[in-house]
């Protein structure tokens, strides 16, 4: 290191420093991208995707599945294996959720920025009405076998920083219908 010029101890630390600040992103910062199969149901469900290995999906759980973009296919099956439908979708986007189970779902906009006030965007929009109580803000109900409408998956939490102060933005995520009546209520405060 010592028959090395100055610009090239700059050089190669300030490669060491790109190299490093690349690490920490993928490692700990990069958004990763997947499909995930859900059943909030307590009953199980077996399925196959595009004519491949048979899957088991158990009581409220979900699993990550791979899906190629354009037409898929799946066939879904009771605890006794017997066919319930076989259907195709269309995958557009690098992320989202199989609702097998055809039950609700919602998918809510969290706003971000500087000196937000969050209620008055809350208030401002129309809501929803689950089970005969009306819900506040920026929410729909989605039910259809496939979506992709949203930035966060079931398992994935909404940013806890802030990352662009200069404006408001939105970000989605997708809940199960008892796990978003409990977001809101411990998230949401209204007088």
């Amino acid at each position: 290191m010592k028959n090395l010029s100055a610009s090239t101890k700059g050089l190669i630390f300030s490669l060491l420093a790109m190299g490093t600040a690349f690490a920490i992103y993928f490692l700990f910062l990069a958004k990763r991208n997947y499909y995930l199969v859900d059943n909030p149901t307590p009953e199980t469900f077996y399925f196959k995707i595009n004519n491949g290995a048979e899957n088991i999906l158990s009581a409220g759980q979900y699993l990550k599945v791979d899906l190629h973009k354009g037409k898929n296919k799946i066939a879904v099956f009771d605890q006794n294996k017997k066919l319930i439908y076989d259907s195709a979708f269309t995958v557009n986007k690098i992320r989202g959720l199989l609702n097998i189970t055809n039950k609700d779902y919602y998918v809510n906009y969290q706003y971000y920025g500087y000196g937000l006030n969050k209620d008055s965007l809350m208030t401002a929009k129309p809501g929803i009405e689950i089970d005969k109580k009306h819900y506040l803000g920026d929410v729909k109900k989605i039910s259809k076998l496939y979506t992709e409408d949203f930035y966060y998956n079931l398992d994935e939490e909404y940013d806890r920083i802030i990352k662009n102060v200069a404006k408001v933005e939105s970000r989605s995520k997708i809940f199960r219908k008892q796990d978003f009546i409990n977001y809101y209520n411990s998230y949401y405060q209204f007088k």
